[in-house]
């Protein structure tokens, strides 16, 4: 469950809390002094039971909470859940840098990837809409979504070993979350072995979990590593595992084909969905009770008699 902000800039109003308070005790300070000026104000308060502080203390409580409610509805406060779809949408991210003609997975790690999306898309219900893009240093859309099977299984065959240098997995992210836009229930599935080096995590988890997207990283390269034109080539999990953690999807590890496989096969049962709840009108609710409760004890029981 993560909590966002539609408009963050609001919530700089929570400045305004101190500021109540300390108009509260300055006005409460004078209005005791002016009670002390024209009346016995504490042998009158032992015989009538008045507590000029307990009560307007309680009344600045009010104060603040329906003064924090409405300004956490202004900023559009709301709280993500994850819950059970029918169906999903999928975007396939295949890295097709250098580090991935590693022979670490024969013929080649980038062999394997898009001989496994393959058959991943071929196991997903009738109707299921799918996307690929491939990403080394740029991103490119080699197929927007849709629902043609084949359409996909060919944009995936034909994606190439890239000649740009460098892994930026944040445009990744922030490609295929684009091109999901619009659909019920997002998922990326991300195949690479790991190796970033240009864009950070920090802005790929952000920019996915803004989204409601989930994504899954499956992790292709062994830890012995692979043989590269560069040289050795290992895969790097921890990255792969920190963008699945924090967008609520799973890091799927496989040291070969056959995991690979089975992997995939896994993701498909995993039908979730990011559904974010607009918590503002449970806030302006909140905030109108309790002003109508605070305006109830002003007229009864901290009501000042002329």
């Amino acid at each position: 469950m993560a909590v966002e902000f539609t408009h963050p800039k609001y919530l700089f109003l929570l400045g305004i809390i101190p500021l109540i308070i300390i108009i509260h005790f300055i006005a409460l300070k004078r209005k005791r002094i002016n009670a002390l000026k024209f009346a016995n104000f504490e042998a009158i308060a032992r015989v009538k039971g008045v507590d000029l502080i307990s009560k307007n203390i309680f009344i600045l409580i009010l104060t603040v909470i329906i003064s924090i409610l409405i300004i956490l509805a202004l900023s559009g406060m709301s709280y993500e859940r994850i819950l059970p779809s029918s169906s999903s949408s999928f975007m396939i991210a295949i890295d097709n840098s250098k580090s991935m003609e590693a022979t670490d997975f024969p013929p080649s790690r980038l062999e394997a990837a898009k001989e496994t999306a393959s058959l991943f898309v071929d196991t997903l219900p009738t109707g299921t809409k799918v996307g690929v893009v491939s990403f080394s240093g740029n991103t490119f859309i080699e197929e927007r979504i849709t629902d043609d099977k084949e359409l996909i299984k060919q944009a995936i065959k034909k994606i190439p070993l890239s000649a740009i240098g460098g892994t930026d997995l944040n445009d990744a992210i922030v490609t295929s979350s684009n091109l999901l836009e619009g659909e019920e229930a997002k998922t990326i599935i991300l195949l690479s072995d790991g190796r970033i080096n240009v864009g950070t995590l920090d802005d790929a988890i952000i920019y996915a979990n803004n989204a409601h997207v989930i994504v899954h990283t499956v992790g292709i390269g062994t830890t012995e590593g692979g043989l590269t034109s560069f040289g050795l080539s290992k895969a790097d999990e921890d990255s792969l595992k920190g963008i699945a953690l924090n967008t609520n999807g799973r890091f799927f590890k496989a040291e070969n084909k056959e995991e690979l496989g089975r992997t995939l096969s896994e993701i498909v049962d995993l039908k979730l969905k990011k559904v974010p709840l607009n918590l503002a009108p449970y806030f302006i609710l909140a905030a109108l009770a309790i002003f109508i409760f605070e305006y109830i004890l002003f007229n009864t029981r901290y009501k000042v008699l002329p």
